[in-house]
């Protein structure tokens, strides 16, 4: 826990920000593709399909090398801890995502930074500075602002998005905490063989061939969940929970872009108003890490 606090390198921090605000587009671009298939198919058949994709992907980059490294790995037990509730944020999030527009899980789940940043505090022992405090609650309230999520009611999809929040963020959590100790695309390959394991059984049983259509957007999620999860464990290793958890906020801009292309969502000015809000404090973010490589 000690080299928690070690001070990072200002253009390390940056690049991290740059590969995590990457992967929320691309997770962005993925939960629009897995929305239009949970219409139709569950979300175990999602998973497995996903994690095909990857692996398949990890072999044709590392060979049966890589896999053997992954399985002696000295992380396999953290990884698979952080696998196990990245899975339950994934099930509580998917399975709302039949009842929720895009715009309205994306809201709710942007609890998740705010979390993050109290959690590094306890569990990383993170400095976290009140400038990048201001930043992740600047950020909520734009996040309200734009959806204005009061208005939705407390209902059981809402309680399973505000739940995969709090997964997903002890998720993060853990993994700034073995991001280190690891190769990122060992990362990957432990994640989603855990994923492909988990969900094949349950799979079974609620098996649809997919369409044509339906199997084109199942390697869509793949390719962009993999990239995804590859961008984020290497951004996780540049910089702190605390700085990469505003960036998450992002991910609000693209829900509203891939509502508005896919479903014809348009957006109400409050929105515009919420996205500036929410750009603004990344900023502030990214100013401060500028500031301090400077000093």
């Amino acid at each position: 826990m000690a080299n928690a606090t070690i001070v990072e390198p200002a253009d390390r921090v940056l690049l991290g920000i740059l590969l995590t605000s990457v992967a929320y587009a691309l997770f962005s671009a993925q939960d629009a593709a897995i929305k239009l298939l949970v219409a139709g198919i569950s979300v175990w058949q999602v998973m497995v399909f996903r994690s095909i994709v990857v692996l398949a992907g990890c072999l044709a980059s590392g060979g049966t090398a890589l896999f053997r490294d992954a399985v002696h790995s000295p992380i396999v037990k953290p990884m698979l801890l952080r696998s196990v509730l990245t899975l339950l944020a994934w099930l509580c999030y998917y399975t709302a995502a039949k009842y929720l527009q895009l715009a309205e899980m994306t809201t709710i789940y942007f609890a998740a930074p705010v979390i993050v940043t109290t959690l590094s505090v306890f569990i990383l022992r993170e400095q976290v500075p009140l400038l990048r405090w201001g930043s992740v609650f600047l950020g909520f309230i734009g996040v309200f602002i734009a959806c204005d999520p009061a208005n939705l009611g407390i209902t059981m999809p809402i309680l399973l998005v505000l739940a995969a929040a709090f997964f997903w963020a002890l998720a993060i959590v853990l993994l700034r905490k073995i991001a280190q100790q690891e190769r990122t695309i060992v990362q990957l390959v432990l994640n989603n063989l855990f994923f492909l394991i988990s969900a094949a059984v349950p799979m079974v049983f609620v098996w649809q061939t997919p369409s044509l259509y339906q199997f084109v957007l199942l390697l869509m999620v793949g390719v962009l969940g993999g990239a995804a999860q590859l961008a984020l464990f290497d951004g996780m290793k540049r910089a702190a929970a605390s700085v990469i958890a505003p960036f998450e906020y992002t991910s609000l801009v693209w829900a509203f872009v891939f509502g508005y292309l896919i479903w014809d969502d348009v957006p109400r000015p409050e929105v515009f108003v919420g996205a500036g809000i929410i750009v603004f404090a990344g900023l502030i973010v990214i100013g401060g890490e500028h500031f301090r490589k400077r000093a």
